[in-house]
């Protein structure tokens, strides 16, 4: 189990599993905020405090639901579905607390491309 929070910690959450690799976007949005992104199933993310101050924005084809912040504007995580349907969460790993990004596998995603 991982923690996390938004900058401001209004928002925190927890996670089920160890990140191992993280995806690296090249679409505007990833690239602009620097997002590396783990994805888990919806069930294994936990938000612990300030669901009422997180807000959706989408782009695009509208097909996530990235969640930020009002206090702060961080954005810790995204809700949306894979190929087969189901849920998922899209965590940045930049918002999880004590985790070296350094030994995380990082996978190139062409997001430009979709």
């Amino acid at each position: 189990m991982v923690t996390g929070s938004c900058h401001c910690g209004a928002v925190r959450f927890a996670c089920e599993g160890s990140p191992q690799q993280a995806y690296e976007c090249n679409c505007s949005h990833c690239s602009r905020k620097g997002f590396l992104l783990w994805f888990i199933a919806r069930d294994a993310l936990h938000i612990q405090q300030g669901e009422a101050a997180l807000r959706t924005y989408t782009f695009n084809r509208h097909v996530i639901e990235h969640q930020f912040c009002t206090t702060c504007g961080c954005q810790p995580f995204g809700l949306g579905k894979s190929a087969d349907g189901s849920e998922t969460a899209a965590i940045n790993l930049r918002c999880i607390e004590d985790l070296d990004l350094a030994a995380i596998e990082r996978v190139a995603v062409d997001g430009r491309a979709y």
